[in-house]
C-alpha cells in the first residue's frame, strides 16, 4: 500500500469519527499541550531574576535597605553590582524603588540641566552644575573602557581674575577601579582623555589613582616620583628581563626545567649637568683701542718795567731792558687689544630612569643537565654547563659588573623531575549528577507530569472516543449487508425468488419456517433484521446464510473487498 493510500485511509478514518469526536480529540490535545507547557514553564523558571545590574555600591546599599523594609526577598550577585529578587516580584520592586528615586547615581551627566530652571539660578550654581555634568560625562566614558569597573572624576577649574597676571591652570584627579586591580595599562589613556575633554588642561595636570590607594600616574616631575609608580616601573622592568631570560633558556633546557627570578632597582632622579670648556689655544680679538696724543707749548716772559712818574704819562713807552722765551713739544701713543678665549658649554638633562642594580637567580633541574651531559656525566661537566648557563643569563639580562649586578645559577633537583603538574582529574559521573541535580529534578518532574497526563488523561479519552463497541461494529456490518442484499433483490427479483424454491424451505427471522406462499422472503428478512437489531450478530448472520447462501456469500465477498480497499 502506497503512502497516498495510507493518507487517504487515515483521512477517511478521521472523517468517520464524526464532528463531535474530532472536536473532543482537539480539545483534549490542547488541554494536554497547555498542561505540559505550563508545568515545564513553572518548574524550569529560575528562583530569582535580576532587578538591576551595573550598580554602584552606594545604590546597592540603598536598594537593599528599601527592599528589606518592604519585606521583599532579595540577593546580591557575587561581584556586588547586581540585585536579584524572587521571581514574580520584579515589577513590584521596581515600582517601589522608582517611588523612592532609586537607583540614583552620583555620576550624572548633562541631564542635570534637565531638572534645573533658569529662574533664580546664580552664576555660581550654573558653574557648579557645569562642572558636575562634565565630571559625570567623563566618568561614563572612562567606565566604558576595557577593564574599568568604576570611575570617579574631580575637576578643578580656577576662577579667572580680571587683575591677575598669572592664571592658575586647570587640574583633575581620577579614581578608577580596574579588573585586575593592578592593571595600569589604561592610566596614560585616561590622562589624555581627561586633558582633551577640559579646555586648557595639560596631561601633566591629571593624576590617576587606583581604588586601593596606589598612585598609577601623576605629573611629569621625575624628582618627585611616587612610591607606587616606582614599584610599578620596577615590576615592569623585572618582567621584561625575566622574559628575555626565558626566551634564551627555553630552547636549551626545555619548558619546566628552570625557574627565573629577577629583582631590579631603578633610579628615576632627574639629572641636569652643565659643563663649560675653555680653549686657550684659540683666541679671537674682541676689541682694539688706539690712542694718539701730540702736545706743543711755548712760554715767553717779558722784563718788568720800572716804576716812575714817566710811566704814568700818556704817549709814553717804557723801555725794558730784558726778554725771556721757552717752547715745549710732547707726543703720546697708546694701543689696547682685548682677546676672547673660546669656550664650549654642554648641558645634559636626564628625565628618565637608570637601572641601579639587577639581581637574577636561576634554578636549573639537575636531572636535565645530567641528561644533556650523557650517561657518564661528572660533576665537572655539570659545573661547566652551569657556567655556560650563567653566561647566557648574564647576556640576556644585560649584566654589568661595574653596576653591581648579581647573577646566580644553581643546579638542584626538581620535584617530579621537572615534569609538568598532573592535570586535574575530570569530574566523575556522580559529581556531575550532583552538580546538576536541580536541573535533573526539574526535568524529571516535567517528564513525570507529561507522562501522567498522557497515561491517565489522553490515553483513556482516546480509547473511549476511538474504540467503537463490538456490537455496534457488528450492527453496522449487518446493516451494510442488509442494504446490499436489498439492492441486489431489487435488481434481480427472479433470482431472489428462485433461490428459496430450490432450497425447499426458508428460515424466517424468528426461527420458524414460512410457507411457500410468502410473496417475498428476502424482503421479510430485511424487515426482521431492521426491526430486531438487538439480536446477536452471529444469529443474524446464520439466518442470512440459511436463507440464501449464494447471495450472502456475494454480499460478504463485496464487503470484504471494500474493507481491503
Amino acid at each position: 500500500m502506497s503512502g497516498l493510500q495510507h493518507a487517504e485511509r487515515l483521512w477517511n478514518n478521521i472523517l468517520a469519527l464524526g464532528g463531535r469526536r474530532i472536536a473532543a480529540l482537539s480539545l483534549i490535545g490542547v488541554v494536554v499541550f497547555l498542561a505540559v507547557g505550563l508545568g515545564a514553564y513553572y518548574l524550569s523558571r529560575p528562583a530569582q531574576e535580576p532587578l538591576y545590574t551595573g550598580l554602584s555600591r552606594e545604590d546597592v546599599g540603598r536598594i537593599g535597605s528599601v527592599l528589606k523594609d518592604a519585606n521583599i526577598p532579595f540577593d546580591v550577585s557575587a561581584d556586588g553590582a547586581a540585585v536579584l529578587v524572587a521571581y514574580g516580584h520584579t515589577a513590584q520592586a521596581r515600582m517601589l524603588l522608582a517611588e523612592k528615586g532609586l537607583p540614583q547615581s552620583a555620576k550624572s551627566g548633562y541631564e542635570l540641566f534637565n531638572d534645573l530652571g533658569s529662574l533664580g539660578m546664580t552664576s555660581f550654581m550654573q558653574e557648579v552644575t557645569r562642572v558636575r555634568a562634565l565630571e559625570g560625562e567623563i566618568a561614563r566614558t572612562i567606565q566604558g573602557m576595557k577593564g574599568v569597573k568604576a570611575a570617579r572624576v574631580h575637576i578643578v577649574l580656577p576662577d579667572r581674575g580680571s587683575f591677575r597676571r598669572d592664571q592658575q591652570p586647570p587640574s583633575a584627579s581620577v579614581v578608577v577601579r580596574t579588573e585586575p586591580a593592578d592593571d595600569v595599562s589604561g592610566a596614560q589613556s585616561i590622562r589624555h582623555l581627561v586633558a582633551s575633554a577640559v579646555p586648557g588642561m595639560k596631561p601633566d595636570r591629571v593624576t590617576v589613582i587606583g581604588s586601593d590607594g596606589s598612585l598609577l600616574l601623576s605629573g611629569d616631575d621625575a624628582a618627585a616620583v611616587p612610591t607606587g609608580k616606582m614599584a610599578t616601573l620596577e615590576k615592569t622592568i623585572g618582567h621584561e628581563v625575566q622574559d628575555n631570560i626565558r626566551r634564551t633558556l627555553t630552547p636549551y633546557l626545555g619548558v619546566g626545567n628552570f625557574e627565573v627570578s629577577v629583582a631590579a632597582r631603578l633610579n628615576t632622579d632627574k639629572t641636569v649637568q652643565n659643563e663649560t670648556i675653555f680653549n686657550p689655544d684659540q683666541r679671537v680679538e674682541r676689541s682694539t683701542r688706539a690712542v694718539r696724543e701730540t702736545e706743543n707749548s711755548q712760554n715767553r716772559n717779558a722784563a718788568q718795567r720800572p716804576t716812575s712818574a714817566q710811566g704814568n704819562l700818556p704817549e709814553q713807552r717804557a723801555r725794558s731792558d730784558g726778554n725771556d722765551s721757552a717752547s715745549n713739544e710732547t707726543q703720546k701713543r697708546e694701543d689696547l687689544t682685548n682677546y676672547e678665549i673660546s669656550s664650549k658649554t654642554i648641558q645634559t638633562v636626564s628625565d628618565g630612569y637608570n637601572i641601579k642594580q639587577i639581581s637574577v637567580a636561576v634554578l636549573v633541574n639537575r636531572a636535565r643537565l645530567a641528561a644533556l651531559a650523557g650517561p657518564d656525566a661528572s660533576k665537572a661537566a655539570i659545573d661547566a654547563q652551569v657556567a655556560e648557563i650563567e653566561q647566557l643569563v648574564g647576556s640576556a639580562a644585560g649584566f654589568n659588573k661595574d653596576r653591581g649586578d648579581n647573577v646566580k645559577v644553581a643546579a638542584v633537583g626538581f620535584v617530579n623531575d621537572g615534569q609538568p603538574l598532573e592535570p586535574v582529574a575530570p569530574l566523575s559521573l556522580t559529581d556531575v549528577l550532583m552538580r546538576q541535580s536541580a536541573t535533573l529534578i526539574n526535568a524529571g518532574t516535567i517528564l513525570l507530569v507529561a507522562g501522567l497526563l498522557i497515561w491517565f488523561g489522553l490515553r483513556p479519552a482516546m480509547r473511549a472516543i476511538l474504540e467503537i463497541p463490538a456490537a455496534q461494529q457488528e450492527e453496522a456490518r449487518a446493516l451494510a449487508a442488509a442494504a446490499e442484499a436489498q439492492a441486489l433483490a431489487a435488481s434481480a427479483p427472479n433470482a431472489a425468488l428462485a433461490a428459496p424454491a430450490a432450497s425447499g424451505q426458508v428460515v424466517g427471522a424468528n426461527g420458524d419456517v414460512p410457507s411457500l406462499a410468502a410473496p417475498n422472503p428476502v424482503a421479510s428478512m430485511i424487515e426482521d433484521l431492521t426491526e430486531k437489531l438487538n439480536r446477536s450478530p452471529q444469529k443474524r448472520l446464520e439466518q442470512m446464510i440459511e436463507t440464501d447462501e449464494a447471495q450472502a456469500a456475494e454480499i460478504l465477498k463485496r464487503w470484504l473487498l471494500r474493507e481491503a480497499a
